[in-house]
């Protein structure tokens, strides 16, 4: 068995995530598990518009749908790049954008 990789979270994605609600919370941890342990999560879509490699966990809740953008194509580890609440169908350009920041410097400090 290969051995998971680390998740590290960037900007306040951590603090993003743990505004989960309970239940919200707990299926983006399992979901993220699967990924450490080069899985695909359950439900998820590329976000080849944050960049590429970006993908994104959906998450639907009593309280509402819940996304997890991550890339998890470098070797050392998975990276969350955003954690939110979706409030409309689309995704909002904030959204997009801050996710699209992160990636970017992310590829910066592992001098891709």
């Amino acid at each position: 068995m290969i051995d998971p990789k680390p998740v590290e979270f960037r900007g306040s994605s951590l603090d993003d995530l743990r505004a989960f609600p309970l239940p919200a919370r707990r299926e983006a941890g399992h979901q993220l598990d699967q990924v450490q342990n080069g899985q695909e999560s359950s439900d998820w879509k590329p976000m080849s518009t944050v960049g590429q490699g970006a993908k994104e966990i959906r998450i639907r809740d009593a309280a509402g749908t819940f996304r997890v953008i991550y890339v998890a194509k470098f070797a050392d580890a998975v990276y969350v790049l955003h954690c939110f609440q979706k409030k409309t169908e689309k995704t909002s350009k904030a959204d997009l954008d801050l996710a699209s920041k992160r990636y970017r410097d992310l590829l910066k400090e592992l001098g891709q």
